[in-house]
């Protein structure tokens, strides 16, 4: 409630802007001679009898000129905007009826029967008439500055405009009174590694000499915020965090001018492919946005500079891993495995601390910081990929000794993936990219899945096999979204992709002979193009390499032939299906390898199908179980079963 009845002593003294609201309204209801009824009238009629006739425009500018405490930042917004007195006393009324109950309700009775307790254009339009005899007040305040600067915002647009409520946005009441705004969505200080500390001293004396905008982009969220506070912090300023929609900008820019803040828009938890900000005019400091790699940020009023967050170094990574898991050895080897921010990085090491308090142990292990690895990733983009959460060891594994040789070289391409080029010449260095791209190519069933699988288990990463029919779509430009989604969201979560018969979505450019034409060949060029750039691991597999574009091919790093096993490896498929609880001899294994030339899926199957007919008798799989499955899968290949073996 504004202050007590002021004395004619201290209205020449000078008066609170809030009294001076008061008597303002008064005036209207009091001045023909009325009786106040109730307690609020008896309260507004002690405000106004004091002021009764007062020159009003000279009180307030007598109040503007040696303020009182309270309104100190309103008198200092009227001076630096060049605000006209009835925009000020506007603002005040707007102000009153914003935290005073009781100033609500007056304004409410003198406006009925329009609801509310905010002024309208009509009552201002009536209150402040005096002060511009020869002008509307109304249509001063529609054009006027305060308006055209957010200080002043209308209400219920679909009422007539004499009809329509003025009230003040939420940012510029809370600095008005002091409050602190709302700032980043941070609940702790992330620790960052050296070099972004030190790129951070580097744009804030930027920002302090040329303030303008700065667009933070990176992979993780929240290290892309902290980074924004540290910017902030070297600064001096406080950050004012909002969500960028036109409504909740409203007045951010005088808040941030009278609190002398920064404004934040934060775009990091946002799905929206293109970010617009919006214009700041009563502000002219530094502005910061967050994010993330592949968000397309529009300023039409400023330029804007970038700056990518990198991946650490590995050395700064070791630092942050044992930061966060207080184990040297343990942080030398995660180090090598994650490239990874230290967003990621600081969420990793808190789950594993949860995985291994829950286990009863108080030290940390890579097993937890795997599960973890898996945990973080899970749910995230179950709609475009779902993990693959089999576990391959060497043994599972049965393949020629070259084909194995080609893995494992593979496998070591992404152990050494982000520093492969340190002694390298110059022309390797200039267009190298940390990913890696493999196309495992090979008739079905030949165990190209499963040897994804192998590497994931090999390199401890998750892996996610893509969804191919929710990735691509029959609408224009949709494809792409989907797929610059996946990967930055990969690339973030630092897993392993699996484009299973990838040839659906990389195949080969056509000619133009149609519109739809031109659209898959641009879809295809974005597709090589973005798979090209691309930091993480990718593996696609495929029935034959001659499904895929020529310039596809070119930027894979690995194609690996996957044939037909040879009868030894046959063997050896058939034994690591069977197990050691069967009925079959030597001999009659070395029959089946000799004879059936199937793949390692194909005798998965007829494993399980004579598993089957074993458990329906009670008994271990014989050679004439084995018989009755191998007969049931040549018929599914349309093929003839081997005449030896039917006999």
């Amino acid at each position: 409630m504004p202050e007590g009845p002021v004395s004619c002593d201290q209205a020449t003294a000078g008066v609170s802007l809030g009294q001076l609201a008061c008597a303002l309204l008064g005036e209207v209801l009091f001045a023909g001679g009325e009786t106040p009824r109730g307690s609020e009238q008896t309260y507004l009629y002690a405000q106004w009898q004091p002021l009764a006739g007062a020159d009003f425009v000279a009180l307030l500018n007598q109040s503007l000129l040696s303020p009182q405490p309270r309104d100190a930042n309103l008198a200092r917004l009227a001076r630096e905007l060049a605000l006209q007195p009835v925009e000020t006393l506007a603002v005040v009324l707007a102000l009153a009826g914003e935290e005073d109950a009781v100033m609500g309700q007056v304004i409410q009775h003198l406006q009925a029967p329009l609801p509310g307790s905010r002024p309208s254009l009509a009552l201002l339009d009536t209150v402040l008439a005096p002060l511009l005899p020869h002008a509307s007040v109304l249509w001063h305040l529609v054009s006027g500055q305060a308006r055209a600067l957010g200080l002043l915002h209308l209400l219920e647009h679909q009422r007539p405009l004499p009809e329509q409520l003025v009230g003040l946005p939420l940012p510029v009441l809370m600095a008005l009174r002091g409050q602190r705004l709302p700032a980043p969505r941070l609940t702790e200080k992330l620790p960052l590694p050296t070099s972004i500390l030190a790129r951070v001293e580097r744009e804030a004396r930027a920002l302090a000499r040329e303030p303008g905008v700065l667009v933070l982009r990176g992979a993780s969220g929240h290290e892309t915020l902290a980074v924004a506070a540290r910017i902030a912090q070297a600064l001096g300023r406080q950050l004012h965090s909002v969500p960028a929609d036109s409504d909740a900008c409203k007045g951010l820019d005088i808040a941030c001018r009278l609190t002398g803040g920064m404004p934040l828009f934060d775009f990091t938890a946002t799905a929206a492919q293109e970010c617009r900000l919006p214009c700041l005019p009563a502000y002219a400091g530094p502005v910061l946005v967050a994010t993330g790699l592949d968000s397309r940020v529009v300023c039409d009023h400023a330029p804007m500079a970038q700056w990518i967050l990198p991946a650490p170094g590995v050395d700064e990574r070791e630092r942050l891993w044992r930061q966060g898991l207080g184990d040297a050895s343990l942080a030398r080897v995660l180090a090598r495995r994650y490239i990874q921010g230290s967003g990621r990085i600081a969420q990793l090491a808190q789950l594993a601390r949860y995985r291994a308090r829950a286990a009863g142990r108080d030290v940390v292990s890579e097993t937890d910081v795997e599960q973890a690895a898996w945990e973080l990733g899970a749910g995230a983009f179950t709609k475009l990929a779902q993990p693959v959460t089999e576990r391959v060891s060497d043994e599972a594994l049965v393949l020629a000794p070259a084909l194995r040789q080609a893995l494992e070289h593979l496998a070591w391409r992404c152990e050494y993936r982000e520093d492969l080029t340190q002694d390298l010449g110059t022309a390797l260095r200039a267009r190298y990219q940390p990913g890696v791209r493999c196309l495992l190519t090979g008739p079905s069933g030949t165990g190209k899945t499963l040897a994804a699988a192998w590497l994931a288990t090999r390199l401890r990463l998750p892996l996610y096999r893509v969804d191919l029919a929710a990735v691509v779509s029959k609408y224009i430009g949709e494809t792409e979204k989907n797929l610059a989604e996946l990967l930055a969201w990969a690339e973030h979560a630092g897993v392993i992709l699996l484009f299973d018969e990838a040839d659906a979505l990389f195949g080969k450019r056509t000619d133009i002979k149609e519109a739809n034409d031109r659209f898959a060949n641009s879809q295809i060029n974005y597709l090589l193009q973005r798979l090209e750039c691309y930091a993480g691991i990718v593996v696609l597999t495929s029935n034959g390499r001659e499904r895929f574009d020529a310039a596809f091919t070119r930027r894979l790093d690995k194609i690996i032939e996957f044939a037909l096993p040879a009868p030894q490896e046959r063997r050896a498929l058939w034994l690591t299906h069977l197990g050691e609880a069967h009925g079959l001899s030597a001999s009659q294994i070395n029959q089946l390898a000799v004879l059936c030339d199937l793949a390692g899926g194909h005798i998965r199957n007829v494993v399980l199908d004579a598993a089957v007919l074993a458990r329906q008798r009670g008994g271990a799989i014989d050679m004439r179980l084995i018989t009755h499955a191998l007969a049931a899968e040549y018929r599914k290949l349309g093929r003839q079963m081997p005449v030896e073996l039917g006999s």
